[in-house]
């Protein structure tokens, strides 16, 4: 029966696991893990039910009043079982309940006495455990703040949180119980257990304690709530003072009797503000951590306090004061508002306490509203004041500005729901219910919604916009509390536009201009200027300086259009704004007009005069302006009229004031862009003679030939715009490779070098990674007074940090076992006099030195300087030499040990005589060797009696060796006649016994002397893995660079990692990982193949053979999760980011524990620096990196992910179960039932992970609403950074990694902030990166050297000299205080912040920020692999730097900046895609001129007329465009970055590799990319985040899918470019013919075949005939599958067609569309005119003939495409129709061609006439849809466009066919994409893939063959196969039988069965001919 009932149990609880265990969790033992949701957010069920698990066996009965509680608490919380899951889960625990009741064999149970049961197993429980001794030696340690005799608990900390939730349930059923219990029956037991005259209710308040427990109380770092044994946090001193700081004092108001206090705590001014405002619990209690914090480190900063009650130095609360409120009190100065307090002096401590910690819970509390940093100034302005009146009062009293309608107080719903609100309403719009209810109560809303990003910017507020309301004092007319009738609440009437704040977002071009126009000015005024001087021949006389200074009128009228666009662009905004800047133009022009009354006159003195007054005044105010000096004394100045004087010439915002340098950094940047433009005099062609034309001119014969002229200098102008972003990038990479060369960059760029100067590390390790706190106690152990000793003291102390790196490298697989033994450096804190080095250093050197003294025929000096001349070789002698004696020594005792000081006094005495070898024989010394190996050998292992006997006569053949053959006669004879040891010899007890080493110093020296006489690897080859080589190249690089001192860990500046996270990868599933492609490729076959030597490793690492299979992982649990690890971190997943992350926890933990901060450890000589053995277990040193770091990963829809059990949501909850410091935010909605009405509620939640492994909720702060108002990624990060704690910031993507050695700098780094870089101190620290994903594919490695370049080089010199880095999503680290208290760490308004990263590093530089760039450390970076991938990633970057143009932000630093800094800032963000477009504008410019000469007829004319019209000039401009466009200039930095890290033959070797893996094609594409991209977002819009996946690009993409990818942003215009170029071939002139023609069109051609061609050249399998044959099939019937509502574009051609029209949805775009468009009609109305048909006629006629030509081919055209649904017989006469027709065309066409002058050729040119007029009028036809469609034609432009995709498909598929064709074209690509193991890789999986269709598929049935698809035919090669093999034994004469015939008979008999073995015969068979014949079988059915 027993077993009967343990059996239901047990599956009652595998069910219940399976069908409601959270998958996202750790699933519990028992029933405890199937708890559903909705139960475990309001009890602790859960915990019971755990608890009940725990003591299953120790008490059944005790457990099962456990599950009755739970069930009754379930049935309480739930009756009716509504919950998801509740009904299965009460189901169950009932099952299981009665199932313990049965056990007991029908025994009465009574449960009366249940509690008493519960109180007597209660104390029992805490007897056995302890739990008294524990909780009174706790309070001790508590009360001392000694860790000393606490380290019992660091081994025991799990075990006693169990403990305690355990007791902790217990507490809890008997409070529940204990309401029913008779108080005279347990209770009585219960008091005389306790307190006899206690009453019964205070029994229980005792046991509270149990309850909140610090182990079992939820926190997040810091326990504050409750004491804790195993977080020794609360111990540090400047936390108890910390704590003590923010203490309620006696001069605070009294809080009510009621108020209750959470926690064993103290009541601070936390819970006076809780009561005060109404903030939520969590966010007082998540502050009150936060601050907390701060205070505490602020005081780590000063020093320690050594006090018993520690206290805060006023130093550290006036930093945090001061930092926290410093963005509200200039807030306040530059709106002349007194601040909410007198004057710093006039308020104390606690008062600035109380400031800091309103102003946190405010911003804690703020939601969306944290993007307005300003409107939580004037909230913390107004509560600032409403608090001090409150303060003054000796009863604490309700705000009145929180006070609800209900009388309750909630500062979410009064102060931020109602600002969230309009947000809201802007933003993304209301619901429907929302603004009905809005409407009812009178309130106008805002009716034009965002649209979700697609409506114009200007008819919506965006995030700035409400905030810059603030920036006025007008804000202060919403009042306190604020008033609801307030205009900035509201919108204005409908027939109004959105009145926006200060700037309006229009969607124009003209914002370039508008930003930059002084830099537009002076590339004007310049080409004007060297016009001039070129049409004067070069000659500066006096009257050519007369006609330079016409520039003074170009240069008033474009300041004057500048003007004009100020007031035409703030179109839209507040009329305040409006007028203001009208007010500045009507004053400017004034200004100037008044400077120019005498203009007019003729007298050039006056003109003179006037100029230069107005020169005079604008330099004066670009002095003032601009200038660094001059800017700081205007910024000083507060009088009205020096302000109203500024403003006329530059706008006044509160960001943007300051913006000027330090003098040294303002001339560095000056002098960078002093430039002479690349412009080469021209001759002019305007007075030539009337030229003939071969078209019908319309204005330009009579007007000086105008458009020759601009046909021929458009080009030359393209490019003069373009030649300073040319020189920049060449400038940059030259400044930048010297910076770099400056910096000692590249210094160690081999493995080579690091073993040259490896003897230089630990010093250099020391004096800058190790604090000088733990160099000191070092110092006092260790050292003596002799200076020799520092280099192995220096050595000691790099020992543990070294081998803690080798450890990290292999356990992340990127060596060996061997290889980290070969790597590790030993402890050098043993007795020998020198440094011992690594092995991989002195590997081989033994038996090199030993060579050298077999070969030496000198004396001893002379063998020794041979020697020498390898310091390692001498080092290995010496270490080998004196281990050997000290290992003798200790091995043998008596006589035996008098031998070993004899010999070896014998030798010294011979080696300071210099008669070494003279002493010794040295040809013996390969025989002693083969000794000591042979003992050693026996040494390293476990002593056993055998080994002990082995080893005895291993040392007296030592004995043997060394006296008999290796010393000289005389020495010998000594030695045999020595009475001690003859006697001992003969007696034999010389060496019979030894003692075996048990020292650990002498077992590590055995096993390294065995390792360094042993090996004979080479050192070059050691570690063998390139990635491990280059971290330890840089690793050891960056020691010798510049970097800021490294402070003790207890003083460093704390930090937090940021990490946002959507839905991206985190682990690889096993079925991913395996998964194959239709090659048969998996992942995992992929990483194998790419990553072979870390395979190796891995499966060494687990204990698995090299021929271990994947199924043989499979079938092991334990090795399958290794396995998914394994692959993860070589993917860009949250695995991989989280655990390098992980390494900043780790790192500071092992500083920490070597540093031992003295907490009354008064005996530092106790302390073993270089033992770390156990480091990570140390509570001291776990709790001094929790105070120091934090990291926090977003996961926004983690709740939702839970909810449907994702698989997602169970790898987060795995890596939070791996790593207990990582913590996890994410947006919980929970959905509300208002009578009927479900309703939303929206919490930020913070978890962790719990004892059990489970998710452990720390704080649920509710939100206003819905928190993703704008942009994804920054709302994601604002939701959460209210979790962050410490100084500083670093924002890391999800698909970055880091390294251990690179986190131990990571304090180095932080002591940036305070190092001087400039007038201000850093706020945003630039880091290195390095882009792992380079070795996946040759894009890969392109997109990584691109990447590499610019995120080093680029970021240099950005940084310094040029003083402009912006953030760009990069793991800069942010002044968090700065940035959280200035809006946070990116914007998020819906698209115009697309790039949200970038507005981080722009808002800083507006507000007076430094942003540098560090390169001593890196962190790792993933990039896309795959072109798809790239190209959609450099979409969404083109596409947000299109909307960059159109933001405020730009503009100010456009306006503001000086301007030499404005060039840098314009050519490196926005520029640099203007200037990419100019790229591909250049091309158009020119081939659309000569296109204008060619057809015009002028190009041969002008040639014969005027040879040297330019044709320098112009080809110096296509030179130079060319050079842009295959990527020349982009690759100079990249080349220089080479040279500087790598070397210059490496270099030129990199850059020759690149080229012929046409690394040029792909430039040259994303080249299309970019300026597609970023032109359509300034014309159109359309910019949204692109997800590119970022996965292993292993499989081959459709050929449908590239085309709908690129069709319009690469394939239409490569077309046109190439139209273009076939008409200049055909009509065009050229001097040299054909060549000449090739030569000046090169660059063109190739940008054509690059745009066509690269999708399908850089896509896997590109050129396979049988994907090709399938591409084709997919392609057509997407291109002729029907749309319809509910059809994506992937399926059918018309639903993708009718998506690429989205982005055309204004008026204007319209209009701009149809403007592009009409550029094809050059065509047809220059090809017709060329026509022979049309001679040499230029009438206008013969345009109008076309036309009428066109449209009766588009009358045919319709004839032919119309298919009636109407009766048969109307099908037959159109039918008849369309023959007749289709005849009468042909005969037409020959009648013509015959019996006129139309030729073959006319009609080939006709061809593509009409083609481009066609593309015309389907352009416009689009773009004016809604026209088209009212007239009914839609459907035939519908037609059409099919048609012209279909042929530029054609055009594109049939060279990629005939490619095709040819085997080697297929090969050739895999080598070129791929390295080389993973072609052969990919050649062998198909021979593979071949077989495993004949193995394992099934066989697939006769019906489902398609003739017509030859790859459906594999499944049939094993009947053929076997066929034939039976035909042949049975010498059949008769031929194979085709499949078709055998069908019936076959498909009769095994119609059902599945084919799984092979035929008979083919078993037997080798491997090698099996998987031949399998080859030939899969060739055969092919070609079938």
């Amino acid at each position: 029966m027993y077993r009967v009932s343990d059996n239901w149990e047990r599956l009652v609880r595998a069910a219940l696991r399976r069908e409601l265990g959270h998958g996202h969790e750790k699933t519990s033992s028992g029933i405890a893990g199937a708890v559903p949701a909705s139960l475990v957010r309001s009890t602790n069920i859960d915990a019971i039910l755990q608890a009940a698990d725990e003591i299953q066996d120790e008490d059944p009965n005790v457990a099962r009043i456990l599950c009755e509680q739970a069930y009754s608490m379930a049935q309480n919380l739930d009756p009716s079982s509504d919950g998801r899951g509740v009904l299965q889960f009460k189901t169950g625990l009932m099952s299981v309940i009665k199932q313990k009741l049965a056990k007991r064999d029908g025994a009465r149970i009574d449960r009366n006495r249940d509690i008493e049961h519960l109180w007597e197993f209660y104390q029992r429980y805490k007897r056995r455990h302890r739990v008294d001794d524990i909780q009174r030696e706790g309070q001790k340690f508590r009360e001392s703040g000694s860790i000393a005799n606490l380290g019992e608990f660091d081994l025991r900390s799990l075990e006693m949180k169990k403990v305690f939730a355990t007791l902790k349930a217990l507490v809890e059923v008997m409070e529940a119980l204990s309401k029913d219990a008779d108080p005279h029956g347990v209770g009585r037991y219960i008091m005389e257990e306790v307190l006899i005259d206690m009453p019964f209710d205070l029994v229980f308040f005792q046991l509270q304690r149990i309850k909140s427990v610090g182990e079992l109380a939820t926190y997040n770092i810091v326990p504050l709530e409750a004491p804790s044994l195993t977080n020794v946090i609360g111990v540090f001193p400047e936390v108890r003072g910390a704590i003590s700081a923010i203490r309620y004092a006696e001069h605070y108001p009294r809080l009510p009797a009621g108020f209750e206090i959470s926690g064993e705590r103290e009541v601070d001014m936390f819970d006076l503000l809780e009561y005060v405002f109404g903030f939520q619990n969590d966010n007082v209690r998540n502050q009150r951590e936060n601050i907390v914090l701060s205070i505490a480190n602020a005081q780590s900063r000063l020093g320690m306090p050594i006090q018993a009650d520690p206290k805060i130095d006023e130093k550290a609360i006036n930093e945090v004061f001061l930092k926290v409120l410093d963005n509200y009190i200039k807030w306040c100065k530059y709106l002349r508002k007194r601040l909410a307090w007198n004057s710093i002096e006039a308020i104390n401590r606690d008062r600035k306490i109380c400031m800091v910690s309103l102003y946190f819970l405010i911003w804690g509390e703020a939601a969306n509203v944290r993007f307005l940093p300003e409107c939580i100034c004037y909230i913390f302005h107004q509560m600032a004041k409403e608090l001090d009146a409150i303060l003054d009062h000796g009863e604490a009293s309700r705000a009145a500005s929180c006070i609800t309608e209900s009388g309750s107080v909630s500062f979410l719903e009064q102060i931020i729901c109602p600002i969230y609100k309009i947000i809201a309403a802007k933003g993304r719009g209301a619901r429907v219910l929302e603004w009905v209810k809005w409407l009812l109560h009178g309130r106008e809303e805002e009716a034009e919604l965002n649209n979700n990003g697609k409506a114009a910017h200007s008819a919506w507020r965006n995030y700035d916009d409400f905030n810059e309301y603030f920036w006025s004092p007008t804000c202060f007319d919403l009042g306190w509390p604020m008033k609801k009738e307030s205009p900035f609440l509201f919108k204005p009437k409908k027939s109004k536009r959105t009145g926006k704040s200060t700037f309006v977002e229009h969607r124009t071009f003209l914002h370039l201009y508008r930003s930059f126009h002084r830099l537009w000015i002076f590339l004007v005024l310049m080409f004007q200027a060297l016009t001039i001087i070129a049409f004067n021949h070069g000659n500066l006389s006096l009257d050519t300086f007369k006609e330079i200074l016409s520039v003074g009128p170009s240069f008033a009228i474009m300041n004057f259009i500048e003007s004009c666009l100020d007031v035409l662009l703030m179109f839209g905004a507040y009329s305040s704004a409006r007028g203001m800047a009208i007010s500045r133009l009507v004053i400017r022009k004034v200004l100037e007009e008044k400077d120019r009354q005498n203009s007019d006159s003729f007298h050039f003195r006056i003109y003179m005069l006037v100029l230069g007054v107005y020169a005079a005044l604008r330099l004066f105010l670009a002095l003032m302006l601009k200038f660094p000096a001059c800017h700081a004394l205007s910024d000083m100045s507060d009088q009205s009229f020096f302000q109203f004087f500024k403003w006329i010439y530059q706008e006044r915002y509160y960001v943007g004031r300051g913006l000027f340098e330090k003098m040294s950094d303002y001339c560095r940047y000056v002098l960078y862009w002093l430039i002479r433009p690349l412009v080469k005099p021209t001759n002019t062609i305007r007075n030539l003679p009337s030229l003939p034309y071969a078209w019908h001119d319309l204005f330009s014969k009579n007007n000086n030939n105008v458009l020759t002229i601009v046909s021929l200098w458009a080009p030359v102008v393209a490019i003069y715009i373009m030649d300073i972003h040319i020189w920049y990038t060449v400038l940059s990479a030259i400044v930048g490779g010297v910076m770099g060369a400056r910096a000692r960059l590249g210094e160690i760029r081999s493995i080579e070098m690091v073993h040259k100067r490896f003897e230089s590390f630990p010093e250099a390790f020391v004096k800058n990674l190790v604090s000088p706190q733990a160099q000191r106690m070092t110092f006092n152990i260790h050292v003596t007074q002799e200076s020799q000793n520092m280099k192995k003291v220096y050595a000691a102390l790099f020992a543990p940090f070294w081998n803690e790196i080798i450890k990290s490298l292999r356990e992340e697989d990127y060596i060996s076992n061997r290889e980290m033994d070969l790597l590790s450096v030993p402890s050098n804190i043993g007795s020998l006099r020198l440094v011992q080095w690594p092995l991989f250093l002195l590997s081989s050197k033994i038996l090199l030195a030993v060579d050298l003294a077999l070969d030496c025929k000198d004396t001893q000096t002379d063998l020794w300087n041979r020697i020498c001349k390898d310091e390692y070789m001498a080092y290995a002698v010496q270490e080998c030499y004196y281990s050997v004696e000290k290992i003798l020594h200790s091995l043998v005792d008596g006589e035996g040990r008098l031998w070993v000081e004899r010999i070896f006094r014998e030798i010294n005495n011979s080696i300071l005589e210099g008669s070494l070898v003279i002493t010794i024989r040295l040809e013996k010394l390969p025989h002693v060797l083969s000794r000591f190996i042979a003992l050693f050998g026996l040494l390293i292992q476990n002593e056993t009696p055998e080994l002990a006997s082995g080893a005895a006569k291993a040392v007296f053949a030592v004995y043997e060796a060394v006296t008999h053959d290796l010393l000289s006669s005389d020495l010998r004879e000594q030695l045999d006649t020595w009475n001690i040891l003859a006697r001992a010899r003969n007696e034999r007890r010389l060496f019979s016994r030894i003692e075996w080493p048990k020292d650990p110093e002498i077992k590590e020296q055995v096993k390294r002397l065995q390792l360094l006489l042993t090996v004979k690897d080479s050192a070059a080859n050691i570690p063998k893995n390139l990635e491990a080589r280059r971290r330890l190249q840089f690793f050891a690089n960056s020691l010798f660079m510049d970097m800021p001192s490294a402070k003790p860990v207890s003083e460093m500046t704390p930090f937090s990692v940021f990490t946002p996270y959507y839905s991206e990868t985190v682990l690889y599933r096993s079925s991913e990982l395996r998964e194959e492609n239709e090659d048969g490729i998996s992942v995992l076959f992929y990483l194998q193949k790419i990553f072979p030597d870390e395979w190796e490793n891995f499966l060494e690492r687990i204990g698995r053979a090299e021929s271990t299979g994947d199924a043989d992982l499979q079938e092991n649990s334990s090795d399958s999760l290794e396995l998914r690890f394994w692959a993860s971190y070589r993917g860009q997943t949250l695995a991989r980011t989280v655990r390098g992350m992980m390494y900043y926890r780790r790192a500071l933990m092992l500083q920490s524990y070597l540093e031992r901060r003295s907490l009354r450890v008064d005996d530092p000589s106790q302390t073993n620096f270089s033992t770390v053995q156990g480091f990570e277990l140390s509570r001291e040193a776990r709790a001094q990196a929790d105070l120091k770091f934090t990291y926090v990963v977003s996961c926004q829809i983690y709740g939702q992910q839970k909810q449907r059990k994702a698989v997602e949501a169970a790898d987060i909850s795995l890596l939070l179960q791996r790593n207990e410091a990582l913590r996890v935010a994410y947006i919980h909605v929970e959905e509300i039932d208002n009578g009927g009405q479900v309703s939303q509620e929206f919490y930020s939640k913070l978890v962790k992970a719990d004892i059990h492994g489970k998710d452990q909720e720390i704080y649920s702060i509710k939100l206003p609403g819905n928190p993703k108002l704008g942009e994804g990624k920054p709302e994601n990060q604002n939701h959460a950074i209210i979790f962050t704690r410490g100084e500083a910031i670093q924002t890391i993507d999800m698909n970055q990694d880091n390294y251990l050695e690179e986190a131990m700098k990571m304090r180095n780094l932080l002591e940036e902030f305070r190092e001087n870089h400039g007038i201000r101190p850093p706020t945003i620290l630039g880091v290195r990166e390095n882009v792992f994903t380079g070795s996946v594919s040759s894009l890969a490695w392109f997109m990584s050297n691109q990447e590499t370049s610019f995120v080093t080089l680029g970021q240099r010199v950005l940084a310094y000299p040029l003083k402009v880095r912006m953030h760009y999503g990069h793991p800069d680290v942010f002044d968090r205080i700065f940035h959280i208290t200035r809006g946070g760490i990116s914007k998020a308004s819906r698209v115009i912040n697309i790039s949200e990263d970038i507005y981080a590093g722009f808002n800083t530089t507006l507000r007076q920020g430094n942003i540098t760039h560090h390169e001593y450390i890196q962190v790792g970076k993933g990039r896309d692999v795959g072109l798809n991938q790239i190209a959609l990633f450099e979409g969404k970057v083109a596409g947000g730097n299109g909307e960059q143009v159109l933001s405020r932000d730009v503009y100010r630093l456009g306006q503001l900046l000086d301007f030499f800094r404005m060039l840098s800032f314009y050519f490196t963000t926005v520029g640099f895609y203007v200037c990419t477009m100019m790229t591909v504008l250049t091309v158009y410019v020119f081939l659309y001129g000569r296109a204008y000469l060619a057809f015009s007829g002028l190009d041969n004319a002008i040639s014969v007329r005027a040879m040297k019209m330019g044709n320098t000039a112009l080809d110096a401009a296509l030179n130079a465009q060319f050079l842009v466009q295959i990527g020349v200039f982009t690759a100079v930095p990249m080349i220089m970055g080479f040279i500087l890290e790598l070397g210059l033959l490496k270099a030129v070797f990199s850059f020759i590799t690149m080229q012929l893996q046409l690394c040029s094609v792909f430039f040259t594409f994303s080249l299309g990319t970019r300026t597609h991209y970023f032109g359509r977002t300034i014309l159109h819009g359309g910019a949204k985040y692109r997800a590119t996946g970022r996965g292993f690009v292993v499989r081959h993409i459709k050929f449908a899918e590239n085309y709908r990818l690129y069709s319009r942003s690469h394939f239409v215009k490569a077309l046109e470019v190439a139209l273009l170029l076939i008409v200049y071939l055909a009509y065009g002139y050229t001097n040299g013919g054909a060549v000449s023609f090739v030569l000046v069109t090169l660059s063109s051609w190739f940008l054509v075949i690059s745009w066509l061609f690269a999708p399908y050249i850089f896509n896997p399998s590109g050129f396979e005939w049988q994907k090709t044959v399938d591409d084709f099939e997919d392609w057509t019937s997407w291109l002729l599958y029907k749309g319809g509502v509910g059809v994506k574009g992937d399926n059918s051609w018309e639903s993708w067609w009718e998506e690429e029209q989205v982005h055309i949805q204004t008026l204007r775009g319209r209009i701009l569309e149809t403007i592009l468009s009409l550029r094809f009609l050059i065509f047809q109305y220059g090809i017709v005119y060329k026509l022979h048909l049309t001679g040499k006629s230029t009438s206008l006629a013969v345009y109008g003939f076309s036309w009428v030509v066109l449209v009766c081919l588009v009358m045919i055209f319709k004839v032919f495409t119309y298919s009636p649904k109407r009766t048969t017989s109307f099908q037959l006469l159109m039918r008849f129709m369309q023959g007749v027709a289709s005849l009468g065309l042909v005969a037409a066409l020959c009648l013509a061609v015959a019996f006129t002058d139309l030729s073959i050729p006319d009609l080939f040119a006709s061809f593509l006439a009409f083609i481009a007029t066609g593309w015309t009028i389907l352009s416009v036809a689009i773009a004016w849809k809604r026209i088209v469609w009212s007239l009914g034609l839609w459907d035939s432009v519908r037609e059409f466009a099919r048609m012209y995709d279909a042929g530029m498909g054609m055009v594109i598929f049939v060279p990629i066919a005939i490619l095709s064709w040819f085997p080697f074209v297929s090969t050739f690509q895999s080598r070129l994409l791929f390295n080389q193991a993973f072609s052969r890789g990919l050649e062998i999986s198909l021979i593979l893939a071949g077989n495993k269709a004949n193995l394992g598929r099934p066989l697939p049935k006769f019906g489902e063959w398609d003739v017509n698809n030859p790859a459906s035919a594999e499944g049939f090669t094993v009947i053929f196969n076997k066929a034939r093999d039976e035909k042949k034994t049975k010498n059949s004469q008769e031929k194979v039988v085709s499949p078709r015939r055998t069908e019936p008979e076959y498909s009769k008999n095994d119609k059902n069965e599945n084919y799984k073995h092979p035929p008979k015969g083919l078993d037997e068979m080798t491997g090698e001919s099996y998987h031949i014949r399998g080859e030939d079988s899969l060739t055969n059915a092919r070609a079938f």
